[in-house]
C-alpha cells in the first residue's frame, strides 16, 4: 500500500511516496502529529497564506534519494521562504533564483575543499541524485515567514528518517551544520556513521568555523574508506 501524500498538499495533485521510504514511514502518516499537521496545513490554505514549497515538493528530498541510495545527510532547519526558492530540498533553491547568503559560503567552501567552481545555478538537485539525502527538519515554511511551520509535526516525522538511517544503514555521512542540526542528530550511532560538525554556515558564523573545515571531502574519504563510491560534488 502506497500512501498518497495529496492527504498533506493544497495543490489537490496526487502524488506518491518514493516506495523504499513508504515501507518504512507508512505508519508516521497515522500518527496524531502528522493528523494535525495536515489539519494545520489546511487551514493555513483556506486562510489564503501561500506555503513553501508547492505540495508536490514536500517530499522532493525522499523521492530524489530513495533509502538504498542514501550516502550523505545533510540536515537544514525549515525551507527558505522567499517567492521561488524553496523547492524541498534543503539550501537549494530553483534555477535561475539568486543564491541565498549560506549557499554561497556552501559554494565557496565546496571550491576551496574540491576545487569545484561556483555553479551558475543554486539547485542541488545533482546532488540528491548522486546519494545526499538534503532534509529540511521542517518541510514547509508560510511566506515571508521563517520557521512559521516549527512545532506542527514535522519535527517527528523528519526524526522518524534520521532513526530510520541510523538504526537500519551503516557508514552514512551525516552533515551537521549549526546548533540546531546538531541537536537533531544528537541520537546517531557514531561507531556506525560518520558525523561530521561545524558551525552553520551562514554570513553570521561561517567566519568562525565552516570555512576550512572541508566536509566534502571528508565526506568522500570515509565512503572510500568503507567500500562505497564518492559523491560527485560538481554542480
Amino acid at each position: 500500500m502506497e500512501v498518497k501524500i495529496e492527504t498533506l498538499s493544497n495543490t489537490g495533485i496526487e502524488f506518491k511516496l518514493d516506495p523504499s521510504w513508504n515501507k518504512k514511514l507508512q505508519g508516521e502518516f497515522e500518527k496524531d502529529s502528522m493528523k494535525n499537521l495536515k489539519i494545520f496545513l489546511q487551514k493555513e490554505s483556506k486562510a489564503g497564506k501561500t506555503i513553501y514549497p508547492r505540495g508536490d515538493e514536500y517530499f522532493a528530498a525522499l523521492n530524489l534519494t530513495p533509502l538504498d541510495k542514501v550516502k550523505v545527510v545533510i540536515v537544514g532547519q525549515d525551507p527558505y521562504h522567499g517567492p521561488g526558492q524553496a523547492h524541498g530540498l534543503c539550501f537549494s533553491v530553483r534555477e535561475g533564483v539568486r543564491f541565498p547568503p549560506s549557499l554561497l559560503n556552501i559554494f565557496k567552501e565546496l571550491k576551496t575543499d574540491v576545487g569545484v567552481e561556483i555553479p551558475k545555478s543554486g539547485s542541488l538537485t545533482k546532488w540528491a541524485e548522486h546519494g545526499v539525502l538534503l532534509l529540511n527538519a521542517v518541510l514547509t515554511v508560510e511566506d515571508g515567514k521563517a520557521a512559521a511551520h516549527a512545532g506542527k509535526g514535522w519535527e517527528e516525522f523528519t526524526d522518524k528518517i534520521i532513526h530510520v538511517l541510523n538504526e537500519e544503514k551503516e557508514n552514512i555521512v551525516f552533515v551537521l551544520w549549526g546548533s540546531y542540526a546538531q541537536k537533531k542528530g544528537a541520537f546517531i550511532d557514531r561507531k556506525k556513521h560518520c558525523v561530521i560538525e561545524s558551525v552553520h554556515p551562514s554570513p553570521l558564523s561561517a567566519h568562525r568555523g565552516f570555512f576550512g573545515t572541508k566536509p566534502f571531502s571528508k565526506a568522500n574519504a570515509y565512503l572510500k574508506a568503507n567500500g562505497k563510491d564518492p559523491v560527485d560534488w560538481s554542480l
